[in-house]
């Protein structure tokens, strides 16, 4: 007898636990009877009836006689969501996922882990911690090569533990996240800097120094914790750091999809083939280039730079303490950093985050730069941010599936800060401030403020260039 995974059965629970009604698309009972495996077949059958079957009134019009039923059944299944059949679309199979990606569904479709920690998030927030990233000797993940997690990447990478124990015995480092409370490895990111590599079979080379990314593996058990996205932006401090012109990796793109559709939405492109696999490389200069583009694809492509000139408008936007720390927990105050190298010092928080509010502010456009003022206790501009969307609704449901994979709001916080035109801003964290900006600096000597700040606040160009420079960058 299939047994079913943890996540699925505890996400069925959540659903039943909170009102939210399971469907079952008529085309997925078409798919599932061309199963060739009977007991299979059976097993999937016999579990329908648990959920309810979604009405099909209208005939999907992307398909064609020369569709194959596989593509017609997986078409239909995504029209229902594009006509908002439902809220969303929770499913193991990569294929629907690329689709949807290509129907630009993609925010709309979960995996199961991820479907999840969605409902986790919002209904027992208790329950879950961001995930921190912790830098570490390679050596010393050696005892447990032998766990079930690293089994899992064995089985894709034959001589992996040999390879493993002689770059553990030069010294590699590696990004791990662990599960609290039970110190397993449940995902890994192994790095190297390495100097005018040449990165693909027909010789392409990149110039200089640049990161390479050996191994990146995030584990099911923990897949929709964002935890790729914070290897990613341990990456991205790295390559800063050390003045990478590039960050690179191979991944097999059908089977790697978590990885290739994450990695893409970072600004990184196929340059080529490495012995079967694709190489994937996002272009990381010291210096901005000066490029006359989108200012929300400038960043896409070039984080952490953005535009910062006078073609983008930007806003200081007040944030409550409670919240602040919600959005932000890895953003300490001043005297309460650790010293940069201590084993303690992990990357706390994502890249891709939103932020809610009433203001009555409908100005700020995609590419335009954000500054999160920390109301009440500390009285500082402490983050900068690029805006990715910006919407006013009315619905807390709306809202919920809009912000679900960047928020840590619980439902009742959501439900609670709807009204009739709340503003949803999704953005890209940039960098917190070593020396935040205080509210008397912003009144005297800098004069960017008169008053108070209550409200989502439009500031000159001029006024964001001496912020800057107060914050020392």
């Amino acid at each position: 007898m299939a047994v079913l995974q943890p996540s699925l059965t505890d996400f069925v629970r959540l659903c039943n636990a909170h009102g939210h009604q399971l469907l079952y698309h008529p085309a997925s009972v078409e798919d599932i009877e061309r199963d060739s495996n009977v007991d299979r077949r059976n097993r999937t059958l016999a579990r329908l009836p648990q959920y309810t079957l979604l009405q099909e009134h209208n005939p999907c019009p992307w398909n064609t006689p020369g569709t194959s039923a596989n593509d017609a059944c997986d078409n239909r299944i995504l029209w229902a969501l594009d006509q908002n059949a439902a809220h969303a679309l929770v499913t193991e199979d990569q294929g629907l996922h690329r689709k949807a990606r290509a129907r630009n569904l993609h925010d709309r479709i979960y995996f199961i882990q991820s479907a999840h920690d969605w409902l986790k998030r919002l209904h027992e927030p208790g329950t879950i911690t961001l995930p921190n990233i912790e830098e570490v000797q390679l050596h010393t993940l050696t005892p447990q090569l032998a766990s079930g997690f690293f089994s899992s990447i064995r089985n894709d990478y034959a001589g992996f533990d040999q390879w493993f124990r002689r770059i553990a015995m030069a010294g590699r480092r590696a990004w791990v996240y662990r599960e609290p409370g039970d110190g397993e490895i449940h995902a890994i990111c192994i790095f190297d800097v390495q100097t005018d590599e040449q990165i693909t079979d027909d010789g392409h080379r990149l110039d200089g120094a640049a990161l390479k990314l050996c191994t990146f593996k995030v584990g099911d058990a923990v897949r929709g914790r964002k935890v790729g996205e914070l290897f990613l932006r341990a990456a991205f401090r790295f390559g800063t750091n050390h003045r990478c012109e590039h960050i690179f990796l191979h991944a097999n793109a059908r089977q790697q999809d978590h990885l290739t559709n994450l990695i893409e939405d970072f600004g990184f492109r196929v340059a080529g083939e490495y012995q079967g696999d694709a190489v994937f490389v996002k272009e990381h200069p010291v210096q901005p280039p000066a490029l006359q583009m989108n200012a929300f694809e400038y960043v896409r492509r070039y984080y952490p730079h953005y535009i910062g000139g006078m073609d983008v408008q930007k806003f200081i936007v007040p944030i409550v303490p409670e919240f602040h720390s919600i959005l932000f927990p890895d953003c300490t105050r001043p005297g309460q950093a650790l010293p940069a190298g201590h084993p303690q010092r992990h990357v706390g928080n994502a890249i891709k985050l939103a932020y809610l509010s009433n203001s009555l502010s409908k100005l700020p456009q995609p590419g335009d730069v954000v500054l999160f003022y920390r109301s009440h206790d500390q009285k500082a501009i402490t983050t900068l941010g690029v805006v990715e969307r910006y919407e006013w609704m009315g619905r807390a449901d709306e809202i919920a599936r809009l912000v679900s994979r960047r928020t840590v709001y619980t439902d009742a916080q959501i439900a609670a800060m709807t009204g009739d035109e709340t503003k949803v801003m999704l953005f890209r964290l940039i960098e917190h401030f070593d020396n935040p900006v205080t509210f008397q600096q912003l009144l005297r000597p800098l004069r960017v403020v008169r008053g108070n700040i209550q409200s989502i606040t439009r500031i000159s160009d001029e006024s964001f260039s001496r912020i800057l420079a107060a914050a020392d960058r």
